[in-house]
């Protein structure tokens, strides 16, 4: 299992986990989800709900990832399996993405 702390505009709005390679869980912060004045991660994870499950990695999130030529030259340099998607998310998107969601990796015992 791995996880990830989702931060969006440096503030903790949930956490992404990745139970195995078919089975992935988004839940909302509790502080974050029960502030309205904080908007939802995204349009496709609405905060009308606490918990999301997914048999894939959630869209929102996959398109974080880079594509083409600079997935193949991160996921040799990072020596991460160009399909591992949440590990390419665990390795590029800490800083520097684009918008206001970052993540942090999580360690899990």
């Amino acid at each position: 299992m791995r996880a990830l702390e989702i931060y969006q505009n440096g503030t903790l709005a949930g956490i992404l986990t990745e139970q195995n390679h078919k089975h992935f869980i988004f839940r909302y912060d509790n502080n974050f989800f029960n502030d309205a004045s904080k908007p939802a991660v995204s349009l496709t994870l609405p905060k009308k709900q606490k918990e999301y499950t997914s048999e894939f990695l959630f869209p929102f999130f996959f398109n974080m990832l880079s594509e083409g030529v600079n997935r193949k030259l991160q996921s040799i340099q990072l020596k991460i399996d160009e399909e591992d998607h949440f590990g390419l998310l665990m390795a590029t998107a800490q800083c520097d993405t684009i918008g206001a969601v970052t993540v942090k990796p999580i360690k899990v015992e």
